[in-house]
């Protein structure tokens, strides 16, 4: 074996990783998101059902700014996440396995991620 072609040491910020590379490791942030989040939206759910004035403290938190924007950041967080664990099932089923139709795929799902969530936003507002 050769190790004089392998480096001596990686440099993370030099490497340039494919977009299925980028799409595998959004997967995981928004998997991490979602279920990180879950805790803020079950709180907030709470006190919306316990009477008028905590229906009236939910819509409060849910007018701030942060909160709409940690919204902003769930949406995209489901779509991307549910869209790449689509890809990823049919990478199990091995269709789409060569180089080029997985970053096709990684693309689309990162596209079809974002389309989806915009179209989810302006729906809602």
């Amino acid at each position: 074996m050769n190790n004089k072609s392998r480096p001596k040491h990686l440099n993370l910020f030099k490497v340039r990783l494919p977009i299925s590379g980028i799409a595998s490791i959004l997967h995981r942030l928004s998997g991490l998101l979602l279920f990180l989040a879950t805790p803020l939206m079950l709180y907030i759910l709470t006190i919306s059902f316990k009477n008028n004035s905590g229906f009236e403290q939910a819509k409060l938190y849910l007018d701030s700014m942060w909160v709409k924007f940690i919204i902003l950041i769930l949406i995209w967080s489901a779509m991307h996440h549910f869209l790449a664990g689509l890809r990823y099932l049919v990478i199990d089923m091995d269709v789409g396995l060569s180089k080029n139709s997985a970053n096709l795929s990684a693309l689309l799902v990162s596209v079809l991620a974002l389309v989806l969530s915009i179209i989810i936003i302006i729906g809602v507002l």
